[in-house]
């Protein structure tokens, strides 16, 4: 029977459930997933990805159109699935998506998209509540591969350009920037793409907050290594992040020699404020047309906010790439494994101790009657 003026309340959407649940199909949740299926995990049922992208690539679809195979600054293949052999001049944003979609096809990995991870939650039961713009999904273990493209960081400096600003995220090519005068504002490797390509058709000039290290040498296993283990370090103690190049230094790169070929590595000091038309040092006012931060990038972590990972520190503390106060939760691409090849071991590292976690909680459980 129908009652006039009712309404009918819809029925409630139970949320789906799995035992490991990666956010983000970048490099690190793509090795993730690998070991997770390659584990037993059932795609959907045992284990999900959702990427909150179009399609395939991670932040690598979003990457300058300038950026080729041949000035990529370092890629690592994924497990079991080689980068297929790529003309230099292939821009980055075709060949590592192209490379993303195949590898995602050829071991059947489970990855929904578009899907928006809004917030995760505790639940009363031990599992964690995700909540997304499609619905909700509660999981065992996260596993927490959200990169840092999402959050470029710009540094606030006293007074008001009126000219052309954009962070390294919005760079598209030197084309737009010819005849005129540019400043480029970093100190890594993003930095050192811009000045190697915009220097060759405008005027350039380099700021950087401290002095850059360049690394004399190859990058040996040895060096790798040490520099891990200062990233550990900090992580360890939860103190936030440092950028990778204050580690590393900058590497002799292809751009970094074109950018020396160029003559454009003549470093100065950070500026003091912004002004109308340019930059100062106290006095000395520089005119500039257009400013590019290449300033770096967070870690995207804003939906894991109630959780309340970070400590007094202003970091959270990981031990290796779980969070020590929360053994459900894994951070990849965070601390050590922010790099290729960092991403690929730490989604195995992960997965490992997710196998662990569940075996130890299914243990304890008591036995059905």
């Amino acid at each position: 029977m129908t009652v006039q003026g009712a309404t009918t309340e819809p029925a409630a959407v139970e949320p789906h459930e799995v035992d490991a649940l990666v956010i983000g199909a970048g490099q690190a949740g793509l090795s993730a997933a690998y070991h997770l299926h390659r584990r037993g995990f059932a795609p959907y049922t045992g284990f999900v990805v959702l990427d909150a992208d179009d399609a395939p690539g991670g932040a690598w679809a979003h990457r300058s159109p300038s950026l080729t195979m041949a000035t990529v600054h370092g890629f690592h293949d994924l497990p079991d699935f080689e980068l297929p052999a790529t003309d230099p001049a292939t821009r980055a944003r075709v060949a590592v998506p192209g490379y993303f979609a195949a590898y995602e096809a050829q071991h059947a990995l489970p990855v929904v998209r578009p899907v928006k991870v809004l917030a995760v939650r505790d639940r009363p039961d031990g599992r964690l509540l995700v909540e997304t713009d499609s619905g909700s999904w509660v999981t065992r273990a996260l596993l927490n591969a959200t990169g840092t493209w999402t959050r470029p960081f710009l540094p606030r400096y006293p007074g008001h350009f009126a000219g052309r600003q954009l962070h390294y995220a919005d760079y598209r090519g030197p084309a737009e920037f010819a005849g005129r005068r540019v400043l480029v504002v970093g100190g890594g490797a993003s930095a050192i793409q811009v000045l190697s390509e915009v220097g060759a058709v405008a005027e350039t000039v380099w700021v950087t907050r401290t002095p850059p290290v360049v690394h004399q040498g190859p990058f040996t296993p040895e060096f790798g290594r040490e520099v891990v283990a200062k990233v550990e370090e900090r992580v360890r103690a939860g103190l936030p992040v440092r950028s990778v190049v204050s580690v590393t230094g900058l590497g002799p790169s292809v751009a970094y020699r074109r950018a020396e070929e160029l003559g454009v590595l003549n470093r100065r000091p950070m500026f003091d404020r912004l002004t109308e038309h340019g930059v100062a040092w106290g006095d000395q006012e520089l005119p500039v047309d257009a400013i590019i931060w290449a300033t770096g990038f967070r870690a995207e972590l804003t939906h894991l906010a109630s959780l309340a990972l970070r400590g007094p520190g202003g970091g959270i503390r990981m031990t290796g790439t779980r969070v020590t106060d929360d053994p459900r939760i894994h951070l990849l691409g965070y601390g050590p494994s922010a790099s290729t090849v960092g991403a690929n071991r730490a989604g195995r590292a992960a997965v490992n101790e997710v196998v662990r976690l569940l075996r130890d909680r299914r243990a304890a459980e008591p036995a059905a009657v």
